[in-house]
C-alpha cells in the first residue's frame, strides 16, 4: 500500500497542556485506521493537528508525500481531507439540502456535484426522505449521517471521523458503522476513525493505534488488537 498520511514525532500543546508527546503513525491509501483510548488520550488532538486547527510544536506531518503542517485549513480541504467533528455540528436552521451543498463549497467541478449528491442520497436514504427538512429537527443519528454526507460532498481522499457513534442510538450506530465500511470499500476513501466505542472501531478498521496520555501505547492490526489482553483490559472492559 502507498502511504497517504505520515505523522513523525509530533508534539502539540493546548496552552500549557501537553496534548501530543511525540506521536508517530501512518495511514495508507485505501485503509481504515482507528484511534482508540480514553478521554484526554490525544485522539482528537491528532485530527486537529491534521486539519490545521491547532499548530504542532515539533515534528512533521506529510500527506501524499508533501508537508502538511502549516498549511491553511481551507487548502487542506482542497487537497482532499475532510473532517467530521465530534458533536455533529449541523447548521440547524438550514435544510438537509443546504447543509449538503455547503460540503461542496471548495469544488470547481460543478457539473459533477449532482453525481456526488446522488451517491450520498443512496448511501443515506434517510437524508433523501428529509431533504427539505431543517437539520436541527432531526434525530442525533440522522444528524450524524448528514455531517458524514456533507463531508463526502467535498469528494475527499481522506475522511477524518471524530466519535461518530457518540450520543447515537444503538440501531443507528450499526448503520453508521456499515456506512463507514462501505465508504472505505466502495468509494476508495481512506478513513482515520477516532472512537471511544473501541469494539466497533476495531471491527471496522484494518489497523489501530491505542493512545494513552498523548502517546501511542499500542499499535497493530485491528484483528490482533481486539484479542490482545492489554486492549481488553484497558479499552474493552474485559472479555469480548
Amino acid at each position: 500500500m502507498n502511504q497517504m498520511l505520515q505523522f513523525s514525532n509530533v508534539h502539540m500543546y493546548y496552552d500549557h497542556v501537553y496534548a501530543l508527546k511525540g506521536v508517530s503513525l501512518t495511514v495508507n491509501e485505501g485503509e481504515t485506521v482507528a484511534l482508540i483510548g480514553a478521554n484526554g488520550a490525544g485522539k482528537s488532538s491528532i485530527l486537529r493537528a491534521i486539519t490545521g486547527l491547532n499548530r504542532i510544536r515539533q515534528g512533521e506531518i506529510h500527506y501524499l508525500g508533501e508537508r502538511l503542517d502549516g498549511t491553511p485549513a481551507d487548502e487542506i480541504v482542497r487537497r482532499g481531507i475532510a473532517m467530521v467533528p465530534e458533536g455533529r455540528r449541523v447548521f440547524p436552521l438550514m435544510t438537509v439540502a443546504e447543509n449538503l451543498a455547503l460540503g461542496a463549497f471548495t469544488r470547481t467541478d460543478k457539473g459533477e456535484i449532482a453525481e456526488s449528491l446522488d451517491r450520498v442520497m443512496t448511501r443515506f436514504p434517510r437524508l433523501k426522505e428529509r431533504y427539505n427538512q431543517a437539520a436541527g429537527t432531526m434525530s442525533g443519528g440522522e444528524q450524524q449521517m448528514l455531517v458524514i454526507g456533507r463531508a463526502l460532498m467535498s469528494r475527499p481522499k481522506l475522511l477524518l471521523l471524530d466519535e461518530p457513534s457518540l450520543g447515537v442510538a444503538p440501531k443507528l450506530v450499526q448503520d453508521i458503522a456499515r456506512s463507514i465500511v462501505a465508504i472505505n470499500r466502495d468509494e476508495k476513501v481512506s478513513v482515520l476513525l477516532v472512537e471511544q466505542n473501541s469494539r466497533m472501531a476495531l471491527r471496522i478498521s484494518q489497523r489501530a493505534y491505542a493512545l494513552s496520555t498523548g502517546e501511542v501505547a499500542l499499535s497493530g492490526d485491528s484483528a490482533d488488537l481486539i484479542h490482545d489482553d492489554r486492549v481488553k483490559t484497558l479499552y474493552l472492559g474485559g472479555e469480548l
